[in-house]
């Protein structure tokens, strides 16, 4: 089966581009399970909505995973508790409302699990990562518990993404990195056979910093007079990967890093 990981959607005018283009991508692609990081897709671009949830999960989107501005928008703490789909990092210290992962159904009947985590350095305070991800693995297995197992880094610093790839390494199908914005050119199978990218990239604007308005952004660093942080507009451009699983040992066969439309072209 194939798995499409896109990385953080950056307010509107992304949300606006995944609804209109995900459907094409998953008929063309042959898409069968969609993860999206959706962390930063309200309009101020911090947080998420229940009514963007709900918009992503009508074009297509599967589960939508989330990090650090998971609370920015305050009404989607009760939102959680009641929507499986939308995920928080498992990691953040209890007690935190809704749920860190999930097993999912996928169109194609196999049981695929998506765990969402956070990493320490440079981060918001939480849970060991490391330490929380040794106890899932003692307690979840792949291809006992579930089919296919995604997990969601969402972290600052490329060695920690790393060291957590390698930690699944043979455990997981996808260890994919969120956070940073920017799409990393690394993605490849590990030795043990986990599918692994250090960032996704973000579904936003590139023609700006990390997907929020340039000018304001310069403003800030020079500190002049400047708003709050607050979304380019522009082309979009949607990037993540796309992963071709091995159904027999729940690993992967091939991922490919993949970018749709605005200014980022593809590698290959």
């Amino acid at each position: 089966m194939r798995i499409l990981f896109l990385g953080d959607i950056v307010g509107e005018v992304a949300c606006l581009s995944v609804y209109q283009n995900l459907p094409i991508i998953i008929k063309k692609k042959k898409i069968d399970f969609v993860v999206v990081n959706g962390e930063n897709a309200a309009t101020q671009g911090v947080g998420i909505t229940d009514d963007i949830c709900k918009k992503l999960f009508n074009s297509g989107v599967d589960v939508i995973t989330s990090g650090n501005h998971i609370w920015d928008q305050k009404e989607i703490m009760n939102y959680i508790e009641n929507e499986n789909r939308l995920l928080r990092p498992e990691n953040l210290i209890s007690p935190a409302p809704g749920k860190g992962f999930g097993i999912f159904k996928a169109k194609n009947g196999k049981k695929i699990c998506v765990l969402n985590l956070m990493g320490n350095v440079f981060m918001k305070k939480c849970d060991d990562v490391f330490e929380k991800s040794k106890k899932f693995t003692e307690k979840y297995d792949l291809k006992r518990d579930y089919d296919f197992l995604i997990v969601d880094f969402h972290g600052e610093t490329t060695s920690e993404k790393m060291a957590i790839g390698h930690f699944f390494d043979g455990k997981a199908t996808l260890v994919v990195g969120t956070h940073t914005h920017v799409p990393t050119n690394d993605a490849r199978i590990l030795k043990n056979g986990t599918a692994y990218q250090t960032d996704a990239g973000m579904c936003g604007v590139y023609d700006s910093v990390i997907g929020m308005d340039k000018n304001n952004s310069l403003n800030r660093f020079f500190k002049k007079n400047s708003e709050k942080h607050y979304p380019a507009q522009g082309k979009v451009s949607l990037t993540g990967s796309i992963i071709e699983t091995d159904s027999e040992t729940g690993l992967a066969k091939d991922i490919e890093q993949y970018i749709y439309g605005g200014d980022l072209k593809n590698s290959v």
